[in-house]
């Protein structure tokens, strides 16, 4: 069977969508590192759309992006026979719309071709270095500063240096440097480990990089599960027998807030969806409070059900009435919203969205690496309700779960903490005496919350 290419483009059903620049006449502005399946549905998606203005004549042109792949070859033998080109189905009841997108130039796989990596980064048409790497792609210490030993030189750090440092000497401007991951506040993130790296290895490039690059935060919001053998089958089948080994299936929803503070040119996103704000912190505040806290808390207690998907999950009313008391009665009160931001109405809306039932997002892909994601999600939310004399019964029945998880009945325990957390729960009575020790002053959670006896009565065994 033939696989989706430039070359076979002509051949695809006239209903499927298809870039309408042209790529071959496109510059590379950007360099992503990180190319999984939540960025080639998301920034490279609203990247396409924006190439796609006026049919890239009086549009948006020279934005092509390279990916970045740290180590596997996976993505890079997806993408690079189809010559960038993926599809991007879009899945409802309503059934399934399709966008072949272009903006994907090529992939290159930092270890195997460091040096074009470098090579990109430094290159003087970039503009914009973005980076989907996963929280714990940061290499963040338990006290939020970087962890040199994890920051290696097949981190995304080492190769942003180099790049800078060759910009630097050639004479050539800076770069945005964007975070697009799952972090509060991550552009000041980004831009606090990245001097804290310079500072280390090159102390001389400090002054620039403060001087010439910027580091907005964003906030980004898609629901991409993992791509399974059933998607690409429906996918081949709707692009006419082409096989598509890159493809994503995703919702027809999508969010993408960012800072306007970029360090020279970009794309006109904000034309195609996405919103440039002079704050992002109320809407990255929601996201990750309600949102996440409240797919991580159907993670945990839908895979205790017994549950597989999220949709699963949801449509049991006592699950959906946990997860709506998160948003509404836990989460919600902690937030300050923007301006015209309706808090009440983000939560119904994340409800539906749940309950997609053509979306088959896996509670066991959410589960992954909880150590890296409940501070943001949960304890931030448990922090400022005990600040206020509140509690929060639906989290804490969450923290249950988890703990649950940890001891492996879910399944061997994928989180980067693990050798710490698991043993833990496996010489604990009950939950609530696990989360004492994960949670006390010299815990692998400490600092972040610290539970008060009556917290206790929700954690139960």
């Amino acid at each position: 069977m033939k696989r989706l290419s430039p070359g076979t483009l002509a051949a695809l059903p006239a209903e499927v969508a298809r870039p309408l620049y042209h790529r071959e006449a496109q510059k590379v502005g950007i360099v992503h590192f990180g190319i999984g399946a939540f960025h080639r549905a998301h920034q490279a998606w609203y990247t396409d759309a924006a190439l796609n203005l006026d049919n890239g004549n009086e549009g948006d042109a020279d934005w092509a992006i390279t990916g970045i792949s740290l180590r596997s070859a996976g993505v890079a033998r997806q993408m690079n026979p189809q010559g960038g080109l993926y599809t991007v189905a879009e899945q409802s009841a309503e059934g399934a719309r399709l966008r072949i997108v272009g903006s994907v130039r090529n992939v290159l796989v930092a270890s195997e071709e460091p040096d074009a990596v470098i090579a990109a980064v430094a290159a003087p048409s970039t503009q914009i270095v973005s980076l989907t790497v996963t929280e714990k792609g940061y290499c963040r210490s338990a006290d939020g500063t970087l962890n040199f030993d994890l920051a290696h030189s097949l981190s995304f750090y080492y190769f942003v240096t180099q790049g800078l440092l060759a910009r630097a000497k050639a004479g050539l401007g800076g770069v945005t440097l964007l975070s697009c991951d799952n972090l509060a506040d991550n552009g000041a993130k980004l831009e606090s480990l990245m001097l804290q790296y310079l500072a280390r290895h090159e102390p001389d490039l400090v002054p620039w990089f403060k001087a010439n690059c910027t580091c907005p935060s964003t906030m980004i919001d898609r629901i991409v599960p993992a791509t399974t053998d059933e998607d690409r089958a429906m996918v081949a089948k709707a692009l006419g027998g082409l096989n598509d080994d890159a493809c994503v299936v995703t919702e027809p929803f999508s969010q993408w807030v960012i800072e306007d503070r970029f360090a020279g040119p970009r794309p006109r996103w904000e034309a195609v969806g996405a919103q440039l704000v002079s704050e992002v912190g109320p809407y990255e505040t929601a996201k990750l409070r309600m949102l996440n806290g409240a797919h991580s808390l159907l993670a945990y207690c839908g895979l205790k059900a017994g549950y597989e998907y999220v949709h699963e999950a949801i449509a049991d009313p006592a699950l959906r009435q946990l997860a709506t008391s998160l948003m509404r009665e836990e989460a919600a009160p902690t937030i300050t919203p923007a301006p015209g931001q309706d808090l009440a109405a983000y939560a119904e809306a994340l409800i539906a969205r749940f309950a997609n039932p053509c979306l088959n997002h896996r509670l066991i892909q959410i589960a992954m690496d909880g150590s890296q994601k409940i501070p943001q999600r949960w304890l931030e939310t448990l922090a400022a309700t005990a600040a206020q004399g509140r509690t929060c019964p639906a989290i804490l029945q969450g923290i249950s779960a988890w703990i649950h998880h940890l001891s492996g009945a879910n399944g061997p325990v994928d989180d980067p903490m693990a050798d710490k957390l698991t043993p833990i729960v496996a010489r604990a009575d009950t939950p609530a005496q696990a989360a004492t020790e994960i949670f006390s002053a010299n815990g692998p959670l400490a600092g972040y919350w610290t539970p008060q006896t009556r917290d206790f009565e929700a954690i139960l065994p």
